[in-house]
Order: structure tokens, then C-alpha cells, then sequence
């Protein structure tokens, strides 16, 4: 079916979404313990604490607590200001990455992917002192930087969510803002123009309540495509930049991490950044639109011109 109308998508999103979580195992506790010769598949936390000496199928993600591995995890181990241990006899067969938090590798321990490792936030604050000086009012840096902390938490958590669930969608929908840019662009911008048009539409209906229906759907509707939209280029970002240090296949996890960190860079700049920024979210609905919320992979272009 060519033409799509909003609620269709809608539905077909969020019966996605339940199917895809229900394929995933999540252990989500505050204090978990794998014990040896116990396996689990995720591990999820919030300010708890984690000891594994058995094996985790893929993550181990903490936001607070700490982390201490002792067994093999298959895939990334991620803290968000979160002390993570590594002992001698810890496999990590993907990525470890801590953001500030602190991170011990004792002598012997395996980690096959990168490790990323921001240090404690003294690190950003002297980076901030010193490298935007002059650039932000006293008075309102720190009401801005208070936003851009909260912001970047909010997507930290969406992205990690977006990437256990729909890894694959996220990738192809990536795949197509590399190879075919011009008409990703040319969709998203299309997209915005028509989306601002009806809700003005909408909210001038509201004045007889027919709009009220409406413009609430179709502000469900651009948060939906909004989420995946920015998650996607975080992806594209991420897997760039690791390509070009060499890392061909990264997790979807490591990968939308590494693209939030420096689309939160850029996007800092004012002015600039918020020019860029709109730049970056015509991208993603433009390829969040052209897959259909990455269902359409990248190879059928080709398939299609032939």
C-alpha cells in the first residue's frame, strides 16, 4: 500500500514496538547478581548494583550503581555515571562505555569492541570554563547548560530503547541517508512544510473544536517520527565516525551513543546549532519516511531503478 494514511502508521508503529519487546529478555532490578553458570540476555538497572559472574547474552546497562563483571557479556556494557568494575577474568566480547562515571580495568580482563570512557563531569565543566567563554551570558549558561543536560538524558534513554529494540530498522534506515541523500532530504523537507501546514490548519479548527482531534494525533504522530528520526541520525553519526577509525560493524547500541555525544557537541554552538539541527531532523524524517520507519531496506533503491 503506497498511500499511508497517519493512523495507519500509528498502529502499525506501536504493534511494531509490542512485537519486538516481546522478543526481548530483559532482567530489570535494581541490585542483580548473575551467578556462575547462570545466563541472562539484558540487564537493565537504575542506581543499582550488578556482579556478574556468569554470562549476559548482550548488555549490561546502569544509569547510576555500579557495574562489576567478573563473568562474559556478549555485547556492550554501558554505565551513565556508573562505577564499572572489570575484574582479570571478565570476557567482554563487544563495547564498554562509561559517561561520567569512572571505569577499572584489572590486568587481564578481555574487551573485544572500544572502550569509551568520559570521565567524571569535573572534565566537562573545565572544558566548558575554558573552551565557551564569552560565548554564553553568565546569567543564562547555566539555565541553558541545565537544558542541554536534561536533553541529552532524555535521548540517552530513548536511544539506548530504540537501539535494543529496533536495531535493524534504525540501520537501514541510516543506510539510506548515505546512499541517497538528495531524495532523503527532499522528503523531509516536504514532510515538515506539509506536518507545519496542518497544524496550523488543525489549531485554527480548534476554534469549533473539529481540530481538536486532529492536531492531537498529528502531534502523536511527528513525536513518533520524531523519536526515530533523531535516534536514526545518531546511528548515521556514530557509525561514520567509527568506520573511519576502522570499526566496520558496530553494535546498534555503541554506534547511536557515540552519534548522541557529538550531535550534543554540534548542536551546542549557538545559533549554529539549532540551524544545524533542523538541518539533521529534515535528514531523519526524510529517511524515517522513505524506509517506513526502516522497514524498506536500503538494497531496494537499486531493485527499483532496474
Amino acid at each position: 500500500m503506497k498511500n499511508k494514511t497517519a493512523l495507519a502508521l500509528i498502529i502499525f508503529f506501536v504493534s511494531s514496538s509490542l512485537h519486538l519487546y516481546c522478543q526481548q529478555s530483559f532482567t530489570l532490578k535494581k541490585d542483580i547478581y548473575v551467578a556462575k553458570d547462570e545466563v541472562q540476555d539484558n540487564i537493565l538497572t537504575f542506581g543499582g548494583e550488578v556482579l556478574v559472574e556468569g554470562k549476559v547474552k548482550e548488555s549490561v546497562i546502569a544509569f547510576g550503581g555500579k557495574i562489576t563483571i567478573a563473568g562474559e557479556v556478549g555485547d556492550l556494557v554501558l554505565g551513565f555515571g556508573t562505577i564499572i568494575i572489570l575484574k582479570s577474568t571478565a570476557v567482554i566480547k563487544g563495547d564498554v562505555a562509561s559517561l561520567g562515571g569512572s571505569l577499572e580495568k584489572e590486568p587481564g580482563c578481555r574487551v573485544d569492541g572500544d572502550t569509551i570512557y568520559f570521565k567524571t563531569s569535573e572534565d566537562v565543566r573545565d572544558f566548558l570554563d575554558e573552551g565557551l567563554k564569552g560565548i554564553l551570558s553568565i546569567s543564562l549558561f547555566p539555565l541553558f547548560l541545565v537544558f542541554k543536560l536534561i536533553s541529552f538524558t532524555i535521548w540517552l534513554i530513548l536511544g539506548i530503547i530504540m537501539a535494543l529494540l529496533f536495531p535493524r530498522q534504525i540501520s537501514s534506515s541510516s543506510n539510506h541517508i548515505r546512499k541517497s541523500f538528495l531524495p532523503v532530504f527532499a522528503i523531509g523537507f516536504v514532510a515538515i512544510i506539509i506536518f507545519v501546514g496542518l497544524a496550523v490548519f488543525s489549531a485554527l479548527l480548534c476554534l469549533i473544536l473539529i481540530g481538536i482531534p486532529l492536531l492531537l494525533a498529528l502531534i502523536f504522530l511527528a513525536i513518533i517520527i520524531q523519536i526515530f528520526a533523531r535516534v536514526t541520525v545518531f546511528y548515521f553519526f556514530g557509525e561514520s565516525l567509527m568506520a573511519a577509525f576502522g570499526k566496520s560493524k558496530p553494535s546498534a547500541i555503541a554506534a547511536t551513543l557515540i552519534g548522541l555525544v557529538l550531535f550534543s557537541l554540534i548542536t551546542f554552538i549557538p545559533v549554529l546549532g539549532l540551524i544545524i539541527s533542523f538541518f539533521l531532523s529534515v535528514i531523519g524524517w526524510g529517511a524515517t519516511l522513505k524506509t517506513k520507519f526502516g522497514t524498506k531496506e536500503a538494497g531496494n533503491i537499486q531493485k527499483s531503478v532496474i
